[in-house]
């Protein structure tokens, strides 16, 4: 009678372990897909900002048609593929898509600032000012929301890697989670607002 109780103990055991994995892989799950939605709420505010950048431009910057084109194009894009990152942000594919489209629209917006630059009259509009301080304010944010992202992730993978962890994350598909992370050197480049 003693070993059943005991052996019923050991399950009970068992069984309430298993329990404290599985909700504690789902809130770190939960806690780094929150951390995603902070990064997307900036980045939606950064691709709203484009527009009316490009719209305060078009009428200093007739002969850049093609850089304003380029820059509505690489905004688009971005929106699409921030799109498909949110509805599953620790998919690798998904954020690599992402990270791919954020360095182009990186890019482009670079070159377009650097035109900017070149045209006093642009440079000393009042709303033209008003959206870059924005803009750089976003970026900031942004920065700021891929680092808690980044680490909520860590911690996320961390401890669905640690032993007994990993035979309740592979049981019930807690896939590795993908940073937000920045490889290529000009990604790496600080887009420069000054006036």
């Amino acid at each position: 009678m003693i070993g059943l109780f005991v052996f019923l103990g050991l399950i009970a055991a068992i069984v309430l372990t298993c329990i404290g994995i599985y909700n504690r892989l789902v809130t770190f799950r939960n806690r780094y897909k929150n951390g995603y939605s902070q990064i997307d709420v900036q980045m939606k505010r950064r691709n709203d900002l484009i527009p009316n950048l490009v719209e305060t431009a078009k009428g200093y910057l007739k002969h850049e048609r093609e850089t304003l084109d380029a820059v509505v194009k690489a905004r688009n894009q971005a929106v699409q593929a921030n799109q498909n990152a949110a509805g599953n942000p620790g998919n690798s594919a998904a954020m690599k898509g992402l990270l791919g489209a954020e360095a182009e629209l990186s890019g482009i917006l670079g070159r377009f600032l650097a035109i900017v630059e070149s045209y006093p009259d642009l440079k000393a509009n009042q709303t033209m000012l008003q959206l870059m301080e924005e803009l750089s304010s976003t970026e900031n944010k942004i920065g700021f929301a891929r680092q808690a992202y980044n680490d909520a992730v860590m911690e996320y993978n961390i401890a669905r890697e640690k032993f007994p962890n990993t035979l309740i994350a592979n049981a019930f598909d807690f896939d590795e989670a993908a940073l937000f992370e920045i490889t290529a050197p000009e990604e790496k480049k600080v887009v420069k607002v000054s006036f």
